[in-house]
């Protein structure tokens, strides 16, 4: 049997390991993802800590029981935490929340009767909107008021230049003003604010109507719904006809169009110089999430009017920073009503901020290794004998659109998906990767997608039809390449062959 340095994780360790901020959780079998999804006691309460959006962190619970006995709050209430008191107010005017209890603390709190309709909404709509309160700054407050003994060691950039110094690395590598990035608690936060600035700008055109262009990431469609009443959604990104004929009718009611470049977890690529035309003839802003190719192997300057990106991917590394960013193109027309963006962010955290400006300090590197290691797994992958096929972001049907956007010849995204003539459970089970949600972390990393990001679909016949509709296997592996050794990651997937 073949050597290899990857080992098993045992469910519910934090990824990375004994890492308290960690946005990643340890699922190794197939049958944990399932029995978490149905939210099976056994695995739930081995799952301490996951991506913080979907899952509650432990030291928010800690602080939250602290809130609940400092201001006496009933026991039938639920404390929910927020990035802010202005968060407070959001949420207070979308679903009638009215707090009684005065709370006075640096972070927003609201009040919600346990077990209700509007608890799970509630939460539901932080999910969307990625307004969570940090980790960081729960932990620097319960060892404040020691509830905690320790605080995790980690290296970071001093908080006196740390800010700067993040803001001017990313002005950098997407060649914009600073003044026109914004940083944001999430990546989810990011497409948030600029959903809501561009939904009130817009408004006033009387341009209601928001395009979604392409099989985009889970909570991206899940917001997009939840603002618009009139979204509409066109799947495939190979047919720009069909789009061009929905212009023709509606193109100056339309607020935005949104697309991922490449897609998540397809990879797949429009003709972004056609999609460009056709949002220039009809004076459509363009978004474009960048998080999967990043701003280093792929220009979007001649093509996003706005750019987002989950910074806790690719440019954190670690997994271990919950944040994210829009910018505002100098190119765009919008850029000049900048404020009317910013006015509905807050500041992400500052040791957040400090442990990501010494974190992105290794993005081009991180990047490369990453691009070179995905060429090389690609080749290997498509001569695999239990491999029936690679998705990547050079693939046949959409290699034309992506390649001439490239800003080298190797600048290849580093997730790849994968389909198998294997059962899919077997395959799972017995790689040893890391395996849970997330991705462009350092090390490789797996993740069942549809069984995490739609397990809802799986269950019921018509989410099986859309899956079907959009070619989407059900059992599909999404991998995350990471940095190490490509004859190890290669090594690893070579090591299962006879076992399967």
């Amino acid at each position: 049997m073949r050597k290899t340095i990857f080992k098993h994780i045992n469910l519910g360790e934090t990824l990375p390991i004994n890492n308290v901020h960690s946005v990643s959780v340890s699922m190794p079998k197939l049958q944990d993802v399932i029995d978490y999804e149905k939210l099976v006691p056994k695995v739930l309460d081995k799952i301490k800590s996951a991506y913080p959006r979907f899952m509650i962190h432990p030291y928010l619970k800690i602080l939250a029981n602290f809130i609940k006995d400092k201001y006496n709050i009933p026991n039938d209430y639920e404390v929910v935490l927020l990035n802010s008191k202005e968060d407070v107010q959001i949420f207070s005017k979308t679903y009638y929340i009215n707090n009684k209890i005065d709370i006075n603390e640096p972070f927003g709190v609201i009040l919600l009767i346990k077990d209700t309709c509007q608890l799970q909404k509630v939460l539901s709509f932080i999910q969307y909107i990625g307004c969570n309160l940090s980790s960081r700054f729960a932990e620097d407050y319960l060892y404040k008021n020691k509830l905690i003994n320790t605080i995790q060691k980690e290296i970071s950039l001093d908080k006196n230049i740390a800010k700067n110094s993040l803001l001017k690395y990313l002005s950098s590598i997407y060649e914009q003003k600073i003044e026109n990035i914004c940083l944001t608690p999430s990546g989810m936060n990011a497409i948030y604010c600029v959903l809501k600035a561009l939904k009130n700008i817009q408004r006033r055109n009387s341009r209601n109507i928001f395009i979604q262009f392409g099989w985009l990431y889970l909570d991206t469609m899940n917001i997009i719904k939840e603002f618009y009443n009139e979204n509409k959604i066109f799947y495939d990104i190979d047919n720009l006809d069909i789009l061009e004929d929905y212009l023709k009718q509606n193109g100056f009611n339309v607020c935005s169009i949104i697309t991922e470049i490449p897609t998540n977890p397809l990879l797949q690529c429009v003709d972004l110089e056609r999609l460009k035309q056709l949002c220039i003839k009809y004076n459509i802003p363009l978004i474009i999430d960048c998080t999967i190719s990043t701003p280093l192997n792929i220009d979007f300057k001649k093509y996003a009017d706005i750019y987002i990106e989950s910074l806790t991917k690719f440019a954190c590394g670690n997994a271990d920073v919950l944040m994210g960013c829009f910018i505002l193109n100098e190119n765009s027309k919008i850029s000049h009503i900048k404020n009317e963006f910013f006015k509905h962010t807050s500041l992400p955290y500052i040791r957040d901020i400090q442990r990501l400006a010494y974190e992105i300090q290794d993005y081009k590197v991180r990047i490369s290794q990453i691009s070179s290691n995905t060429v090389k797994l690609i080749k290997y992958l498509k001569k695999c004998s239990y491999v029936k096929k690679v998705y990547h972001c050079m693939q046949e049907e959409n290699k034309d659109n992506y390649k001439k956007l490239m800003r080298t010849n190797k600048s290849y995204s580093g997730l790849i998906s994968l389909s198998f003539t294997k059962d899919f459970k077997s395959v799972y089970d017995k790689l040893n990767f890391p395996k849970g949600p997330s991705l462009g972390t350092n090390f490789t990393l797996l993740m069942p997608y549809v069984y995490l990001a739609h397990y809802d679909l799986i269950i019921c016949k018509e989410g099986q039809e859309l899956l079907k509709m959009n070619n989407i296997p059900i059992d599909l592996l999404r991998v995350s390449v990471g940095t190490e050794n490509i004859d190890d990651i290669i090594g690893e997937f070579k090591r299962i062959e006879n076992l399967l």
